[in-house]
């Protein structure tokens, strides 16, 4: 939608889309796609706010709109993405995504509840579903118990984080995927955008957080239906880390049309890439470092809290706020700080939500309900990528596990498959695929 002055604009290039097998002489040929939005930033002439302007545009609403004896907290989630999927290293679909939703907590007297609102970006409608959200938590809020564990942060606090790093274009990063895909099976997804993220409170907070970021995750095919998948995200595009990790991608699939190398059950040395211990890391997330969890003794990392247990010397694990894409404060309104979680193998700190410091008597630290980590980093060992077969020696290469589950909780067992490109290894060379094995 454009005003009559900017109809006539070139605007920015957009991602082409591929219409079936078209060639660029057919008659349905690839088309580029894309709405226009003025340069002066209005829509039938109503002005375009940023969103941070309409985060704190709706705070001055709730403001003026709640009782002396009401309170409220707004978190605001928003994102602006392109998302492009690939198949046969084509193009196949491609848009943008753009969302906003507000999440509205009214407390009362010891009473709470909360509801999602679904904004559109346009003031006059955002104020007047943020209006029927107050009037129908209002009506809820009587029919509700006490929240013995309610324990809100009544402290004013401002934080404000805009991360601008530039992103690539995008029709920029399709050409070098296509060009380096070439005739070879490519599956995947591109995301590329800013994301958005807002706290206020009737107390005085006010946060704002601001990241851009891009992922790209895809898969190479063999014939035999065999594949390697392979990932690169990250704040900052570069050409030369991409083109790395697709070589490395497209050597090993090299690999998987040898015979497959099978393996009789018993212990081997093994290399697990950083896709497979993002797997087990994110089991032992499950209420690993939760302080509710390790209370009731459910947590899957019990044995290590209680010092019955340690992990390597070599093993440490920090909660890392500062210059992730995680905002430095929770959605329950409480500022957020790196936590040292594991050193050197021990534990240390633990993740404490609003309820569980109040049950426990635990100063609270910035976790969200569910106490699971958002900006989790462990710390890089010395050895080089390089030169991982030669010290590997003999032994098995693992690129990505699945079906992952515990199979005794309690001492932190868990049970899975091997997925895609895991390969037999013999003196620092990849000799052969190995089938898929269940641990």
């Amino acid at each position: 939608l454009c005003c009559r002055r900017c109809q006539h604009l070139q605007g920015a290039r957009h991602t082409q889309l591929r219409q079936g097998r078209a060639q660029s002489g057919d008659p349905c040929r690839s088309r580029l796609s894309g709405v226009c939005i003025c340069q002066c930033r209005c829509i039938r002439r109503r002005r375009l706010m940023s969103h941070q302007q309409q985060f704190e545009a709706l705070v001055a609403v709730l403001k003026a709109a709640i009782s002396p004896t009401e309170h409220f907290t707004l978190a605001y989630d928003a994102e602006a993405s392109d998302f492009i999927r690939f198949n046969h290293g084509q193009v196949r679909q491609a848009g943008r995504v753009q969302q906003v939703i507000a999440t509205f907590k009214l407390i009362n007297d010891g009473r709470h509840a909360n509801l999602e609102v679904t904004l559109s970006g346009d003031s006059e409608t955002d104020t007047q579903r943020l209006t029927d959200a107050l009037q129908q938590l209002r009506e809820t809020l009587p029919a509700l118990a006490k929240d013995p564990y309610l324990l809100p942060n009544t402290e004013a606090w401002q934080s404000s984080n805009v991360q601008d790093l530039p992103l690539p274009d995008s029709a920029q990063v399709v050409e070098q995927i296509c060009e380096l895909s070439g005739e070879l099976d490519l599956v995947g997804f591109y995301a590329a955008g800013p994301l958005y993220r807002g706290f206020a409170s009737s107390w005085g907070a006010l946060g704002w957080h601001q990241a851009n970021s891009f992922n790209f995750d895809w898969s190479l095919f063999h014939e035999n239906g065999q594949a390697v998948k392979a990932n690169y995200a990250g704040h900052h595009w570069n050409n030369e880390a991409f083109v790395r990790r697709f070589e490395q991608a497209r050597e090993q699939l090299e690999f998987l049309g040898r015979p497959l190398h099978t393996l009789e059950p018993g212990q081997y040395r093994a290399y697990l890439a950083p896709a497979a211990v993002d797997e087990i890391i994110g089991m032992l997330t499950w209420g690993g470092f939760s302080a509710q969890a390790l209370a009731s003794k459910r947590s899957p990392l019990q044995r290590l809290y209680d010092g019955d247990t340690r992990f390597s010397p070599l093993f440490n694990v920090e909660e890392h706020v500062s210059g992730s894409l995680s905002p430095a404060f929770s959605r329950e309104g409480y500022p957020r700080k790196d936590l040292t979680l594991i050193v050197d193998g021990q534990a240390r700190e633990r993740l404490v939500d609003s309820s569980s410091a109040a049950e426990y008597d635990l100063p609270a630290n910035g976790a969200d309900y569910g106490e699971g980590p958002s900006a989790l980093d462990i710390a890089g060992g010395s050895l080089e990528l390089d030169q991982v077969l030669e010290k590997l020696g003999t032994g098995l290469y693992i690129s990505n596990l699945w079906y992952l589950n515990f199979s005794d909780r309690a001492a932190a067992r868990l049970t899975g498959m091997t997925r895609f490109a895991t390969f037999w290894v013999e003196e620092g060379r990849i000799v052969a695929p190995v089938s898929t094995m269940r641990f």
